[in-house]
C-alpha cells in the first residue's frame, strides 16, 4: 500500500511510514494512492459474513500487502471483538449503535485497531513512541484505552477544560502508567492546534518519535470504514438496499471514511452531515465558500470543532469538485435547544435514549426526509456515544432511566492526573521536552 499527501500527490510513502508520521511535514493528510473497489460478488452476499470477516475483507483490500493475512486477522480480531448493531427506531429509521466498546463510543474502532497497528510495527529496542491526541470529547478515552498498557509508547492527550463531560474526563484522566492528560485553558481547536505544531517543529521531531491518535491519522480511518460495510450486511439482511446514511459530524474523520467505503463499492444513495452550530461544512456546501470560525461549545461537545482537519480528505476524494461530493453528500445543523427537543421526541415517542449527537443526526435524518421525495431509502443515523456520558444534557425524568455500565461506575474512585496549561506552543513544547526528552 502506498500514500500521498494531500498537499503532493507526487509524494509516495508505505503504510507504517503513514501510521508513525501521522502528518506529512507539508501538513497535508496521508491518502492511499489507490482505492481498491471489492469485488461484485463479495457486495452482493456481504449478509453471509460477520462483522470480523467482514473488517478482514475490507482491510485486506484496502492495505494490499501492507501486513501478512494471518497477522491482519489477529489484529482485527483483538480489535474489533464488539458488535455494532443496527436497531430499527421506527419504519425505514435505524439506529447504528457503536457504543459497544469499551470506551463506549465510536472511536473505539479506530483506536483499538490504530494501537495494535502501531504495535505490530514498532520493533524491540525502537525509541518510544509519542502519540499525541487532542480530543473534543470521545477521541481521548478510546486512545487511552487503546494504548494503556501497549508497550515502548506514550499517550499525550490534550483535552479542552470544562467544554468535555465528567464521565469523558474520568475516561481520559484516570488511567495513569502511559497515558498522561493536559488541561488546556482553551478550545478543541486550540488543542488540535498545538498538536500540529508540534509535528512541525524540529526539535521535538527530532528528539522525540512522534505520532498522532487524531482522526488525522490513517489507520485510524481505516477501520471506520468497516462499521459502514457491516450495517449494510445487516440491512440486506432485513431486505434493505437502499441506504442513506446520517453522521454525527465534527472533525469529519467519521463520514470521511464513510465516503472512503463508497469509493471502495459500497452502496450508499447518500451521506448527510449532522452538525450542531459549528456548521462550517453545512455553510461551505450552501455558499461555496470554505471559512473556519472558533469553535462553539455546545452539548454535542465531541462536534465542537470549527476547522474540521478531515475536510481535506473528503475534497481530495472527490478531487476537489464541489459539484461532484454535492451528489453524494449533503449538510444540516441543529442548535442546542432543537437537540433537546429531539432528545424528548425519540424518548416519548420510540422509548429510546439517545445522547445528543446521535439526537441531531435523527434531526438530520428527519429534514432530510422532508427535503427528497424518495421516501423508500432505509435511513441509518449514527450514534456515536453512549447517553451515559452526558448526564447533565438530560431532563431529569430521562436521565433516571438511563442505565450506566459497570465500567463508568468504576471511574468515579480513581484520582484525576491531568496537567494544566495555556494555549501557548512555548508551554507544550517544554513539558514534552522536559517531561521525555530525555527519557
Amino acid at each position: 500500500m502506498k500514500l500521498y499527501s494531500t498537499n503532493n500527490h507526487n509524494l509516495s510513502v508505505d503504510f507504517p511510514t503513514a501510521v508513525f508520521n501521522s502528518m506529512p511535514l507539508d501538513k497535508g493528510l496521508y491518502m492511499p494512492v489507490d482505492i481498491p473497489v471489492l469485488d461484485k460478488e463479495f457486495i452482493d452476499h456481504i449478509e453471509q459474513y460477520s462483522l470480523p470477516q467482514i473488517a478482514f475483507k475490507v482491510a485486506s483490500v484496502l492495505l494490499q500487502d501492507a501486513i501478512p493475512a494471518g497477522d491482519l486477522k489477529a489484529i482485527i480480531d483483538d480489535a474489533i471483538n464488539f458488535d455494532a448493531p443496527v436497531v430499527n427506531l421506527a419504519g425505514n429509521d435505524f439506529v447504528l449503535e457503536l457504543f459497544h466498546g469499551p470506551s463506549l463510543a465510536f472511536k473505539d474502532f479506530g483506536a483499538r485497531f490504530m494501537s495494535r497497528i502501531m504495535g505490530y510495527f514498532l520493533k524491540e529496542n525502537e525509541k518510544t513512541l509519542d502519540v499525541l491526541v487532542a480530543t473534543s470529547g470521545d477521541t481521548g478515552g478510546a486512545v487511552a484505552l487503546g494504548f494503556l498498557g501497549v508497550a515502548n509508547t506514550r499517550v499525550t492527550i490534550l483535552y479542552p477544560k470544562g467544554k468535555v463531560s465528567d464521565i469523558q474526563e474520568l475516561q481520559l484522566c484516570t488511567n495513569g502508567q502511559n497515558i498522561h492528560a493536559i488541561e488546556v485553558e482553551g478550545t478543541f481547536d486550540d488543542c488540535q492546534h498545538l498538536v500540529k505544531q508540534a509535528f512541525a517543529d524540529e526539535e521535538l521531531n527530532e528528539k522525540l518519535r512522534l505520532t498522532s491518535a487524531n482522526s488525522i491519522n490513517i489507520s485510524r480511518l481505516i477501520p471506520q470504514t468497516f462499521y459502514y460495510f457491516n450495517a449494510y450486511a445487516q440491512l440486506r439482511r432485513q431486505g434493505k438496499k437502499d441506504l442513506v446514511f446520517v453522521v454525527p459530524s465534527g472533525n469529519f474523520g467519521n463520514i470521511a471514511a464513510g465516503l472512503l467505503a463508497y469509493k471502495m463499492g459500497l452502496p450508499v444513495k447518500r451521506f448527510v452531515a449532522a452538525t450542531n452550530v459549528n456548521d462550517t461544512v453545512p455553510r461551505f456546501l450552501e455558499s461555496g465558500i470554505y471559512e473556519t470560525r472558533p469553535s462553539v461549545q455546545t452539548y454535542s461537545n465531541a462536534m465542537d470543532v470549527g476547522a474540521p482537519s478531515n475536510w481535506v480528505r473528503i475534497m481530495d476524494l472527490f478531487n476537489n469538485d464541489k459539484a461532484a461530493l454535492e451528489k453524494v453528500m449533503k449538510g444540516y445543523r441543529f442548535t442546542d435547544d432543537e437537540t433537546l427537543e429531539a432528545i424528548k421526541a425519540i424518548y416519548n415517542e420510540f422509548d429510546y435514549i439517545a445522547c445528543p449527537h446521535t439526537a441531531i443526526a435523527w434531526l438530520a435524518l428527519q429534514q432530510y426526509r422532508m427535503d427528497t421525495s424518495d421516501q423508500e431509502f432505509a435511513g441509518v443515523f449514527l450514534s456515536t456515544a453512549h447517553a451515559c456520558k452526558f448526564p447533565d444534557v438530560f431532563p431529569e425524568e430521562i436521565k433516571a432511566d438511563i442505565e450506566i455500565p459497570e465500567q463508568v461506575k468504576s471511574l468515579a474512585a480513581k484520582p484525576k492526573l491531568a496537567t494544566a496549561m495555556d494555549t501557548g506552543f512555548e508551554s507544550f513544547k517544554k513539558y514534552l521536552l522536559t517531561s521525555y526528552g530525555n527519557a
